[in-house]
């Protein structure tokens, strides 16, 4: 064996009896880690008993069940003959899918879900815009009756809607639109008090910093709200813009107030025509009913599993601090 080989400091090899330290004796080989101390006596960690988990299950599988099960009925009728439609059956006992072709042809079924489309995107981009802009307001500017003003906006959302019903008629009346789809999705322009509330908290939350470091540079109000406010709070934007998809997809009454020719109808309004007339008119044809319901719904469906992550998440921060 070679001197190089025998030295412990060349071959790296330690003695066993050898400790190894560094400057001022301190041990360079760290020491094997101490268990942690199970913490104060009084400290009790309490662990939830079996059968209150298999409660919480089987409760949550029965209200799911209860929710669910309608949405079931409603497909599941779709896909029955007439004479089969209110047999309770889940699993049809006499498949067919003539209903759907049967819809198609009884109703302009894309006619109706084009206009809902166009209502539906108008609404939601126009009302989520004008909400923010004015949340935005509220929230970075510092002025005199700030607080009393934002009081305000919050008073309309206590105003029933069959209160500001016929004056909005008649203002629409007055301009001429009446009959056409610009009703039901132009009042979203002056934006909405929930909206601007929800849209509001989350502007409060960011910190101010961001922004005053963004006018250092030169940014305007506009580049503030546009490139930092409006990127940070996409959660918020999100929900808005999905909350307000759902209640312009299914609103009846604003259609049933402006809308007159057949050709004109949103979704829901051509729902209720088709229910006064196989429904409630005479025809008894049910089948054609539940399946045009279910056609309308699946689009919100999707809608909801596509933007669940974001849903949840603003509803879950809404008026957090950071």
């Amino acid at each position: 064996m070679t001197a190089e080989a025998a030295d412990p400091l060349t071959s790296g090899v330690r003695p066993p009896n050898l400790p190894v330290t560094g400057v001022g004796g301190s041990p360079l080989v760290a020491e094997e880690p101490r268990p942690e101390s199970p913490g104060p006596a009084w400290v009790v960690r309490h662990r939830r008993p079996m059968w209150v988990s298999a409660l919480l299950g089987i409760a949550l599988v029965a209200f799911t069940v209860i929710f669910v099960y309608p949405f079931i009925w409603l497909v599941s009728a779709s896909f029955k003959p007439r004479g089969e439609v209110f047999d309770n059956r889940l699993i049809p006992h006499t498949f067919t899918l003539a209903n759907y072709v049967q819809v198609w042809r009884e109703a302009p079924m894309a006619l109706w879900m084009l206009n809902s489309v166009i209502v539906t995107v108008l609404s939601a981009v126009t009302v989520t815009i004008s909400s923010a802009m004015v949340a935005w307001g509220f929230s970075y500017f510092r002025f005199k009756g700030r607080s009393a003003l934002f009081g305000l906006v919050l008073a309309t959302m206590m105003l029933p809607g069959a209160v500001t019903m016929i004056p909005t008629f008649l203002i629409w009346k007055s301009l001429g639109m009446v009959g056409t789809l610009t009703p039901l999705w132009a009042q979203n322009l002056f934006g909405s008090a929930f909206y601007i509330f929800l849209l509001r908290q989350f502007f409060m939350a960011l910190p101010r910093e961001l922004f005053e470091a963004a006018k250092i540079d030169g940014a305007n109000n506009w580049a503030i709200f546009w490139r930092i406010a409006v990127p940070l709070c996409r959660p918020a934007m999100v929900v808005t813009v999905l909350f307000e998809v759902q209640a312009s997809w299914t609103d009846l009454m604003r259609a049933l107030i402006y809308l007159r020719d057949s050709s004109d109808f949103t979704v829901p309004r051509g729902l209720k025509a088709l229910l006064d007339r196989y429904g409630f008119g005479g025809e008894w044809h049910w089948e054609i009913v539940v399946t045009a319901s279910v056609i309308t719904t699946v689009p919100m469906i999707i809608l909801f599993f596509i933007g669940q992550r974001h849903f949840v998440q603003g509803v879950a921060t809404t008026g957090t601090t950071g």
